[in-house]
């Protein structure tokens, strides 16, 4: 499909971007609606990082903003485990042709869609009817077999007589709250973990661009800091952060300030099975030449040598 997304003139009449958002939030509005990362079924992947980056705000401005979207203006939702954002309007705005390759397109996208309550939310705005039938079917295929388990669950207690049943009843109401219990806080720690990691990664990125910008290597050379940042996940170094800025370091002693000598160093330790700081320094030392160290020379005396008890007569062979 083309790579282009249609924004109605209607949108700066819409009541919400009218009188509630400001500007910033109609920028923000306008990057979910047309960023390179869209798709035909308004659910896409995107992370903070990425739009912080491409709208210049912050990390914190994006989360604020997101928050907003979702709680207040009610246009969006983010799922920030699966990095998955939807659009409300999308549906209203964009489905309404249908044909086989645009359903094609929709059928292939929505079968990458991780959280399905995003297809769901969606699906509640689209008005043609066999593109809302895709949608729903996807819902109903979710709920179809979350369905099929409690029917196998039933299917599994029917041997219990009524007495057990009463006993059975209070253990297994025990052992649901447990396991409950336990899951929430399993899934608090695992999203803690989680944020830990993002942040993380976020500020490697943040640290990575900078030092670039700083170092002039081309502040709007969007590409070549995006390949770049590909080494952060791609490779197999073991501290894929340091090694990117120790390249950056050696690039700029050289006065080599270009993406492809950079990700020359870095495919040379790769190769060479450097993966952490460490190697590449002790690499780097025995690399060194070593310096030797010239030999003092004496002046060597030319003719022969005088013999130690010799005394000079100037008028020695003169007649007297």
């Amino acid at each position: 499909m083309a790579k282009f997304r249609i924004v109605r003139n209607e949108f700066w009449k819409n009541p919400i971007v009218l009188d509630e958002m400001t500007p910033e939030d109609k920028l923000f509005y306008l990057y979910i609606l047309t960023n390179p990362n869209t798709t035909q079924i308004g659910i896409y992947k995107i992370t903070i990082g990425q739009i912080a980056f491409e709208l210049g705000f912050s990390k914190e401005t994006v989360n604020s903003l997101l928050e907003r979207f979702t709680h207040h203006h009610k246009v969006i939702r983010y799922n920030p485990v699966t990095r998955e954002l939807a659009i409300r309007s999308w549906g209203n705005d964009n489905l309404y042709k249908a044909g086989k390759p645009v359903m094609d397109c929709m059928l292939s996208e929505l079968k990458k869609v991780e959280d399905t309550s995003l297809i769901q939310y969606v699906s509640e705005t689209i008005e043609k009817q066999d593109i809302r039938s895709l949608y729903i079917s996807f819902c109903d295929h979710v709920a179809m077999v979350n369905d099929q388990e409690d029917i196998n669950q039933d299917e599994d207690d029917t041997y219990l007589d009524f007495d057990l049943e009463e006993v059975d009843d209070v253990i297994s109401t025990g052992l649901i709250e447990n396991k409950h219990q336990n899951a929430a806080f399993q899934d608090i720690e695992n999203n803690s973990n989680m944020g830990n990691a993002m942040q993380q990664s976020q500020n490697d990125v943040k640290e990575i661009i900078e030092f670039w910008d700083a170092n002039g290597f081309g502040f709007t050379n969007v590409s070549a800091k995006q390949q770049l940042l590909a080494w952060l996940d791609d490779s197999s170094f073991l501290q894929p952060k340091a090694m990117i800025l120790k390249a950056i370091n050696i690039a700029c002693a050289n006065n080599k300030r270009r993406l492809s000598y950079v990700v020359g160093i870095l495919k040379n330790w790769e190769n060479e099975s450097l993966l952490t700081i460490e190697e590449i320094d002790s690499y780097l030392e025995n690399q060194k030449p070593v310096v030797k160290q010239k030999q003092s020379t004496q002046g060597v005396p030319s003719g022969r040598a005088i013999p130690a008890r010799f005394e000079l007569d100037l008028t020695a062979g003169e007649e007297r």
